[in-house]
């Protein structure tokens, strides 16, 4: 299968980051096995339980939304592996389906630095002692990329485990752990419910390790420097770096690696952009719902989100400017309604009435009590779906209503100066603030 060459996008890092991610050199075309092994990739494994140890000690959360502690996911498998014997013991997924339009983080890896992704599914695999790995994806870009990576190797360089790619078809769900593990099983792409978690009863069984394509690069840097070196950027609680995909703002995408705790004004100031334009930020893709103007004084990491009632999620932001948020809300909440597996009732008819209720207040048709309902909604629905999509819907309407109170009730009113002064209307979009993993010829 012919690779077509890797075309950078804008990548960057604050001063002072040496990049841990990112391409050392930005802008270079797709490594290489010996440009990586000149960095120091894929060295021998002498204790699994060792570099275990260190990944519990480094505080690695997993970087595809849910931040979950990475250590704790990987002894749950291995201890499950062997008490259960199951036969041929556990699976690890390098789980890159990347479904957030807003996000470019994992298929800029997985098409830039597939050995960096590989070497970490290696020593994932090692460590919950698996025998089998696939790297999940729907980006043909990034399975020709891996295909071509892995016929640099031979079986020993991935320690006897043997690594499949495995393509489906793109869409918001289809990255959920359990849709991924199902559509390995054979089933279809949609999300089911749990329990069991894949890391009980995954792909043909057995105990499934489902980690983010980021989340596994992280392994090589703590298998060369260790967790304390790791713990030298970011914050006690949310140590090491993230890849952040900033969007909006009129400008074009751009990929940041980023020190956890950054101040988001400092990330304004990197991607040129004045505070006094920011009205306020969608967080974490769509998930994490919107922040308003007081996102100027926050930092990026877990625990303060968290505080704020939001998240970083897959680590995308978009920067909310001229944009009128109520009609941003909208749109967005139209992508859950299309977007859903349609197998949850309590999802397909939630998305849907909130994405009316989101509709018509954003075209000034809105009632005080269609407003009542969204609210209701935003609570009543909560862990309602089989995955998560129900949910974050409900974080965008909750969000929209706490955080721009005044810009909800002028449309209740049908006084938006924002949505009447834009010559095409109020903000429509499929897909707000798309990013494309790739810049155009």
């Amino acid at each position: 299968m012919e690779v077509t060459q890797a075309v950078p996008i804008d990548v960057a890092t604050p001063p002072g980051c040496t990049p841990r991610l990112l391409s050392p050199q930005p802008g270079q075309a797709r490594e290489d096995v010996a440009a990586y092994r000149g960095r120091g990739g894929y060295r021998p494994l002498a204790d699994a339980d060792a570099l275990l140890d260190e990944v519990e000690s480094s505080g690695l959360v997993g970087r595809g939304g849910a931040a979950f502690p990475l250590a704790v996911k990987m002894r749950t498998v291995r201890d499950n592996g062997l008490l259960f014997r199951r036969a041929g013991g556990p699976v690890v997924i390098a789980n890159g389906e990347e479904g957030e339009p807003a996000s470019i983080k994992d298929r800029w890896l997985l098409r830039n630095r597939p050995h960096l992704v590989i070497d970490g599914l290696r020593l994932a695999a090692a460590i919950v002692a698996a025998d089998r790995a696939y790297i999940y994806v729907s980006d043909r870009e990034s399975a020709l990329s891996v295909e071509t990576a892995l016929g640099e190797l031979d079986h020993d360089a991935l320690g006897g485990v043997t690594v499949d790619i495995w393509t489906v078809t793109h869409g918001y769900i289809a990255g959920e752990e359990t849709a991924a593990v199902r559509a390995l099983n054979g089933g279809p792409v949609k999300p089911t419910d749990k329990p069991p978690r894949p890391y009980e009863e995954g792909v043909d069984g057995r105990p499934t390790l489902v980690s983010n394509v980021e989340t596994l690069a992280n392994l090589p840097y703590l298998q060369n420097r260790g967790s304390a070196a790791f713990r030298s950027l970011g914050t006690s609680l949310s140590p090491g770096t993230f890849l952040a995909t900033i969007t909006g703002a009129g400008r074009s995408p751009v990929l940041y690696e980023l020190p956890l705790g950054t101040p988001f004004t400092e990330l304004l100031s990197l991607h040129g952009i004045s505070p006094d334009r920011v009205r306020g930020a969608l967080m974490g893709g769509y998930f994490a719902g919107l922040l308003n103007r007081g996102v100027l004084e926050t930092t990026l990491d877990y625990e303060t989100m968290r505080g704020l009632g939001s998240g970083l999620g897959c680590g995308a932001v978009s920067i909310i400017t001229d944009d009128c948020p109520v009609a941003v809300a909208a749109s967005v909440l139209a992508y859950f309604d299309r977007e859903n597996a349609g197998q949850c009732g309590a999802c397909f008819n939630g998305t849907a009435a909130m994405a009316a209720v989101g509709g018509a207040l954003r075209d000034g048709a809105a009632t005080t009590e269609d407003v009542d309902r969204l609210r209701r909604w935003s609570v009543v629905l909560r862990g309602r779906g089989s995955c998560a999509t129900l949910d974050a819907a409900c974080n965008v309407a909750a969000s929209l209503l706490d955080q721009f109170p005044d810009e909800v009730a002028a449309h209740l009113e049908g006084g938006c100066p924002d949505c009447q002064d834009n010559s095409s209307g109020a903000f429509r979009a499929d897909r707000p603030y798309e990013a494309e993993a790739v810049r155009p010829a």
